[in-house]
């Protein structure tokens, strides 16, 4: 995945190095029966903040630095419809001083080519002043572990 455009390829499993498991709901669907574009970058910040919380670097109520989004891309290459499971896969391919990007796959439970593949850009800021403050050691720890 690049900034500008993701590749005509397909991307798979094997490409990203966290999964968070998340389940389509009703309401999820539109009336063409399938999940509707907006859910889906729900389903991207959902798989990083399972991996943030999962690591223990980041306490939703509770961290003195948090991540704000800053910008966000979907790229739809399948449809999910409910009750199907999807897996978002995550992977980090840059880190910088204050921020971060991750890229995400979106996966239909137990298939390996991806539905969906995104990107979001986090940029870490002082809960109190909302400034931007440098990544703290063990968050860019556990943004390492998942980095290609």
């Amino acid at each position: 995945m690049s900034d500008d455009t993701f590749p005509a390829k397909s991307e798979t499993r094997s490409g990203f190095r966290h999964f968070a498991s998340i389940t389509t709901r009703w309401a999820d669907n539109d009336v063409y029966r399938h999940v509707n574009n907006s859910v889906y970058n729900g389903w991207i910040d959902t798989a990083i903040a399972d991996y943030l919380v999962k690591e223990g670097v980041i306490d939703v109520s509770k961290s003195p630095v948090i991540g704000f989004v800053i910008e966000n891309f979907c790229q739809f290459r399948g449809p999910v419809s409910y009750p199907d499971v999807v897996e978002g896969g995550v992977r980090v391919v840059h880190i910088g001083k204050t921020s971060t990007r991750y890229e995400v796959g979106i996966f239909k439970e137990g298939i390996d080519e991806a539905v969906a593949v995104g990107y979001l850009v986090h940029v870490f800021v002082d809960r109190a002043t909302q400034r931007p403050q440098p990544i703290p050691d063990d968050i860019r720890a556990a943004l390492t572990k998942i980095s290609v």
